[in-house]
């Protein structure tokens, strides 16, 4: 009876054990800050003189001590063992547990720690198990008891299984985050490699005077903190000179962040730039941080700022003055540290005079103004862009190109670009899509650039007729407006009477027909 009792009594203290050890070992994912708590509640709960966890070196193949219960710091570092040298050494090797009754008894025992000198070896009994993840051993549980005719070691051997199992998943688990972490560090390392040579100044594209300027520019306020205005028409590569800007800058390592202000409806864009609190309005069911907080330490890039609503105007002036803002629905005010580039196609001189644009808004945005030149200005520069895209669509497509003909090339430099850089990438694409030799030929680039050679489409009349023809619809057309009415119909074409006169006749032109009805 007293045995059952006794029997109970150990299970349940086992039980609290493991209870207390899962806890501590989820208490951090820190792997040294664990070991030390469970090596300290096994001593509490077992009766253990000493405790040892070894883990093996992947890269010395070295066993070490890392942590450890009842050993100096001295003795703690001298505890290093080789895979094969002494007790700690073979359990590594072989993967299996072994239990030592009487160190004093056996040879293999080399107490390298010196800890066991103060007492009389054959009264300590050493019971070691291996720590393993699936088939691979990464390091050793071991104790230190006194010999006792009524202890059972094998029921301490169970228990340190079990405990060094947990040990392992937990060893396990931390392992594969840092491995996660150093990953996405190294990820990290790269895209930002990736990111400063894709967007560097020499990675826009162009050689001509216009764009050299353009380049000097950007060199000399990448490193400076001030506020830049970004001018030029549509699809000119505005937001690459922000990039650029950026990651040639002392913010490159921290967030670049994009608004585009024309896209986002007034209702939001408030929001989207200052974040909002919970319940601030219908929809907002949690606190969000806005643009301005996500690029705290880096660049935010305002694109289109001159399609702003006059009320975000005035709370973005306060920013670029005061460097602070406050959510929607919060009262709290939120400090930032960023740099400011915004970009327009907008005239903003036009605007303020409208009413339009905050003129105060306009000066403190307008503190190093660069000007993107429209494609038409910089033909120099067609054909290495038109180069750049067949490269890159063709990669894309997986087509060789190699060469663009005589007539495509001067297709190209003869169209004026409304759409410039961005009208130029998208004509290319369809090109390299057409193609289906090696060579992008004129009747491969879009109707708009086509001329009457390139079509075989010769000039229906010469201009003479084209004038002649042009005279007789404008001189039916006034007749009709005023039913037949000569006089009218020369005041309404600005001629005098004799010379509509004149040209009816020249016409042939009945006058009296658009008089009926």
């Amino acid at each position: 009876m007293d045995e059952d009792r006794q029997h109970y009594r150990r299970k349940i203290k086992e039980l609290q054990l493991l209870f207390e050890i899962s806890r501590i070992l989820d208490g951090s994912i820190d792997l040294k800050e664990i070991i030390n708590p469970v090596l300290r509640s096994m001593a509490e709960n077992m009766g253990m003189l000493r405790g040892t966890i070894t883990l093996l070196n992947r890269q010395t193949g070295e066993i070490g001590i890392e942590a450890s219960y009842g050993l100096s710091i001295k003795q703690q570092e001298r505890g290093k063992y080789k895979i094969g040298e002494g007790i700690t050494g073979k359990v590594v090797e072989k993967g299996e547990p072994m239990i030592i009754p009487n160190i004093n008894n056996d040879t293999q025992f080399l107490n390298k720690t010196g800890a066991r000198n103060e007492l009389q070896k054959k009264d300590v009994s050493f019971i070691i198990v291996p720590i393993k993840i699936g088939n691979e051993t990464i390091g050793t549980l071991s104790v230190d008891r006194l010999f006792a005719i009524n202890i059972s070691l094998e029921e301490d051997l169970r228990l340190l299984s079990i405990i060094a199992s947990m040990i392992a998943q937990a060893v396990k688990l931390r392992r594969s985050i840092q491995e996660e972490r150093q990953r996405l560090m190294a990820e990290n390392i790269r895209l930002q490699q990736e990111l400063e040579e894709r967007f560097r100044p020499a990675n826009i594209i162009g050689n001509s005077r216009a764009m050299q300027e353009v380049f000097d520019l950007i060199a000399q306020v990448s490193k400076s903190e001030a506020t830049v205005l970004i001018r030029g028409e549509s699809g000119t590569g505005k937001e690459l000179v922000a990039h650029a800007i950026h990651y040639n800058s002392l913010r490159a390592e921290k967030p670049f962040i994009k608004v585009n202000c024309a896209a986002l409806p007034e209702t939001v864009i408030e929001s989207e730039l200052f974040g909002h609190e919970k319940g601030a309005f219908t929809g907002a069911i949690q606190t969000r941080k806005g643009r301005f907080e996500q690029a705290d330490g880096g660049t935010i890039f305002l694109d289109e700022i001159g399609d702003l609503s006059p009320t975000t105007q005035v709370k973005l002036l306060r920013v670029l003055q005061e460097r602070e803002f406050e959510r929607v629905g919060g009262n709290a005010t939120i400090h930032c540290n960023v740099r400011i580039v915004a970009a327009t196609n907008r005239n903003l001189e036009e605007l303020m005079g409208q009413g339009i644009f905050r003129e105060d808004l306009y000066y403190r945005l307008n503190v190093f103004p660069i000007h993107i030149p429209p494609l038409r200005d910089r033909q120099s520069d067609i054909t290495l862009l038109a180069d750049y895209f067949i490269e890159k669509y063709s990669d894309k497509n997986h087509k060789l190109i190699k060469r663009i003909s005589t007539s495509a090339i001067e297709l190209l430099m003869s169209y004026h670009w409304p759409g410039n850089v961005r009208e130029l990438e998208n004509c290319i694409e369809r090109a390299v899509l057409l193609a289906t030799e090696d060579v992008i030929h004129g009747h491969h680039l879009p109707p708009s650039l086509q001329s009457a050679e390139s079509t075989s489409t010769n000039l229906s009349s010469t201009l003479p007729e084209a004038m002649d023809k042009l005279e007789r619809e404008l001189l039916l057309d006034a007749l009709k407006s005023s039913r037949g009415n000569m006089a009218k119909a020369a005041r309404h074409l600005g001629i005098s009477e004799r010379i509509m006169g004149l040209r009816v006749k020249k016409h042939n032109i009945d006058s009296q027909h658009f008089r009926r009805g």
